[in-house]
């Protein structure tokens, strides 16, 4: 608790910024002493390009403001300065060639303060980079270290606690080390796991002052591909995004009680990418969410407080999939820096009571939405309605509903209950042929989607050859380039999105949620 604390004091230091500034720069640092890094090296250049071409190719507010990446061999080097991500696609896939084009395994000898060294040199360029881009008027406060290493985690850990000690840590927002694991048994297309290891004492916490995150990793494209993903999650923290308003209950015990509100604080988290953010029209203008309509929520950027007011309780098998739309979000517990730790505590506790409940009951809720700030061109306030729905783990699924304007016609014969056997028998040989699987798994499914983007994003006039590792220039100081990459429609992402995603207990199967983490036994659990 004292070191939750002291993270909370050093992040109140930080000036509320807009959604942009609040998401960390990133300082990648790739171990390749590590015996293994013959099998690791293809497959997280693939997963970091992919990654890196899919932010880059997004629209609104950049996701990853500043990226820079270090190489540690027998010393640290910086393969890429800090660079805005959106701007220099073409540079960061030069460096992730120049990745790919070192030798492999056995070239470098383990050992030395490589990691460490990088730790602080990245430290002291983002300081220079803010310096510069305050005094350009914008303005980026935190850093993000990400550390890969095939060796032990906590090898790398104790170093970094002894030479960070006296260092100045104020920006540095989390240290997260990497331990990417080579398991044989495992197929890289069945596996994609991200668990934590042992973490840092308290006590070790309390004297950096910062998070370590210790976690290991399997060294395959879809768990690397899945960490980066993660870099473009909603990362600030300065206050909650949604407040889940449900009845006090009958308590009171007087005789005409006031009718009073629970607030559970919650944060928003998307589950999909939404495709329309990947999209463009032929002169080039993009669509971005409409943050004033009245029948549309965002997880981002995070820049308005909603409020939900739940007004019924659902029967889950009760709900018809027709009439839920949109993109889903998943609600958790927020984690506001800015609430004390007693308040977070029970806030979480009750979240987690809430989504225990309404699995027992086979429930899901129904709540009303209603906008913040009326627009002046609005006579009447319009209001959105959204299903609430439970899950096996400590998370709710927030789509919206339908409502009567919304509702179109649909009157449909009924079923009928005998088939000639002419059209029977060729039906069901077909469906007998078909290969069934229990349960979907969108991670088996591929769309070509990154090769569109890359060849959208990386024109060939700003091709650049890995030059020989003797006649690099100097790296320290970020160039200038003026390219910019630019999304545009990408036809094969405007299927709707799949409300399929999520199952509350009891419901049917084509309304499951599910996290998409392939284990040994290849069940698929949220």
């Amino acid at each position: 608790m004292n070191s939750r604390k002291l993270l909370s004091e050093t992040r109140r230091t930080f000036p509320a910024t807009n959604a942009c500034s609040q998401q960390p720069s990133r300082i990648l640092i790739v171990d390749v002493t590590s015996p293994s890094w013959a099998n690791t090296c293809s497959v997280l250049s693939e997963a970091l390009e992919n990654s890196l071409c899919l932010a880059c190719s997004l629209t609104g507010p950049c996701r990853i403001p500043l990226l820079s990446l270090y190489l540690v061999q027998n010393q640290q080097e910086c393969l890429l300065p800090f660079v805005h991500l959106k701007e220099n696609f073409a540079r960061v896939q030069a460096c992730i060639s120049e990745l790919r084009s070192l030798p492999r395994e056995g070239c470098f000898p383990q050992g030395g303060n490589g990691v460490v060294q990088a730790v602080q040199d990245g430290l002291q360029q983002f300081k220079q980079c803010s310096r510069h881009t305050a005094a350009g008027g914008s303005a980026n406060s935190s850093v993000e270290i990400t550390i890969l290493t095939s060796q032990s985690g906590k090898e790398i850990v104790k170093p970094l606690e002894r030479k960070l000690k006296d260092v100045d840590l104020v920006s540095l927002r989390r240290i997260q080390v990497i331990e990417v694991l080579k398991r044989d048994f495992l197929e890289p297309e069945d596996m994609e796991q991200c668990t934590p290891a042992e973490e840092p004492s308290s006590s070790d916490i309390a004297i950096l002052g910062m998070d370590i995150d210790l976690q290991t990793i399997e060294d395959n494209v879809i768990s690397l591909e899945m960490l980066f993903k993660t870099w473009l999650h909603d990362c600030g923290s300065e206050r909650e995004h949604l407040h889940l308003l449900l009845p006090s209950g009958g308590l009171s015990c007087g005789i005409a009680p006031k009718p009073t509100l629970m607030c559970l604080k919650c944060d928003l988290q998307e589950r999909l990418l939404d495709p329309a953010l990947l999209s463009g029209t032929t002169d080039g203008t993009l669509r971005t969410a409409d943050l004033n309509s009245p029948c549309q929520m965002t997880a981002w950027p995070a820049t308005v407080l909603y409020k939900l007011q739940v007004v019924k309780a659902l029967k889950s098998e009760g709900v018809c999939e027709s009439v839920l739309y949109g993109l889903p979000f998943i609600i958790k517990p927020t984690s506001c820096w800015q609430l004390d730790w007693d308040e977070l505590e029970l806030n979480q506790h009750s979240f987690h009571a809430l989504c225990h409940s309404l699995l027992k009951r086979k429930w899901m809720l129904l709540a009303k939405h209603e906008p913040q700030n009326t627009c002046p061109s609005w006579n009447t306030v319009v209001h959105s309605y959204y299903i609430i729905v439970p899950s096996d783990s400590a998370t709710l699924l927030v789509k919206p509903v339908a409502v009567r304007e919304l509702l179109m016609p649909s009157a449909f014969p009924a079923l009928l209950a005998e088939h000639p056997e002419r059209v029977q028998g060729p039906i069901e040989s077909a469906l007998n042929s078909l290969e069934v699987e229990v349960t979907y798994n969108p991670l088996h499914l591929k769309s070509n989607l990154y090769k569109y983007l890359k060849s959208m994003l990386y024109r060939p006039l700003h091709r650049q050859q890995p030059q020989p590792r003797d006649q690099r220039p100097e790296r320290h100081q970020p160039k200038q380039h003026q390219s910019k990459a630019k999304a545009t429609v990408a036809p094969l992402l405007m299927a709707p999105s799949p409300a399929q995603l999520f199952r509350p207990a009891g419901a049917r199967r084509d309304s499951c949620a599910q996290s998409f983490l392939p284990k040994e036994d290849d069940k698929i659990l949220h």
